[in-house]
């Protein structure tokens, strides 16, 4: 049961249409105050239809939508998020600098310039013109946009596309340390891992619809199957075949091994190549959670 004061943002029985489509089909959708929650799902899920009504950038055809309590479109509940989206349109001539000094004036209570250019690993760039910068350098400046006012909470729609690996990493510090500091934060990703490693909470959306909600282990626990890996001659056909395993497949010198009896298999692989080496046992990912819950939505609606 979630307290008044703990909730930040909401959506009760939402439904939005755009003409014969419906985006939404009564979706409930709750964040609480200092959590991370990771919303996935394949295009046309209905993400950013509900960011864009949490923003009040659009109204419910039904339903109920709150921020802070309030109406979205309010000014005293817009001055305490921040938003960085999947594209935005900036003065390119403009530099980062004056880029942060403007945005940040815009709020009663921003943080330093310099702490906002820290967090977002843009200190380097305050002189550049915006226009000059590379996309991932762009999506950075556009992070320290979305943090600089100090925000309650902050949307965050594809916010690594067209990063490195080491500026994703250092996005990823960034956040978990805003969420230290009490901030909420609204993740949508297409990177699996990037949710992994990220979220406390995680809703699974599909055809306008919440297919499935919780932490990141409740929704590993939706594919019971452990992943075995190793180098062995074993022949594949013959592995295959032994009860406790659903598929085997080779990888060049590897065997790798889908199973639900882990223990079992470990033991008879163990029997049967006392020269077996380099192996792995790791449990499902949410890659593979996302995998099956999405499929069992689509076989669900072309066997109605």
């Amino acid at each position: 049961m979630h307290t008044s004061s703990d909730v930040v943002a909401r959506l009760c029985g939402v439904v939005k249409r755009y003409g014969g489509v419906t985006a939404l089909d009564g979706v409930d959708l709750v964040l609480q105050r200092g959590e991370l929650l990771a919303v996935l799902g394949p295009n046309g899920a209905g993400k950013t239809t509900s960011i864009g009504l949490l923003l009040g950038l659009m109204r419910p055809d039904a339903g109920r939508v709150e921020l802070f309590g309030m109406d979205p479109q309010q000014i005293d509940a817009r001055r305490r998020i921040g938003v960085m989206l999947q594209s935005a349109m900036l003065p390119p001539t403009l530099r980062v600098g004056e880029l942060l000094r403007l945005v940040s004036s815009y709020y009663p209570h921003p943080r330093a310039l310099d702490e906002s250019a820290a967090l977002a690993g843009i200190a380097d760039l305050l002189q550049r013109p915006y226009g000059k910068l590379s996309g991932g350098q762009q999506r950075r400046v556009q992070f320290a946009l979305a943090l600089c006012g100090r925000p309650e909470l902050l949307f965050l729609d594809e916010p690594t596309v067209g990063m490195d690996i080491d500026a994703r990493r250092k996005l990823w510090n960034a956040m978990r340390t805003l969420v230290a500091e009490g901030c909420s934060v609204v993740l949508t990703t297409h990177y699996l891992e990037e949710a992994e490693a990220l979220a406390q909470r995680v809703v699974v959306m599909a055809k306008g619809r919440v297919l499935s909600e919780g932490s990141v282990d409740a929704l590993r626990a939706h594919v019971p199957l452990s992943r075995i890996r190793c180098v062995t001659d074993l022949d594949v056909a013959a592995v295959s075949a032994w009860p406790q395993v659903a598929s085997a497949e080779r990888e060049g010198a590897r065997l790798r091994i889908s199973t639900n009896e882990p223990e079992n298999v470990l033991r008879r692989l163990l029997d049967a190549d006392l020269a077996l080496s380099e192996l792995e046992v790791q449990r499902a990912g949410l890659a593979e959670a996302f995998t099956e819950l999405t499929r069992e939505e689509t076989a669900e609606q072309e066997a109605a």
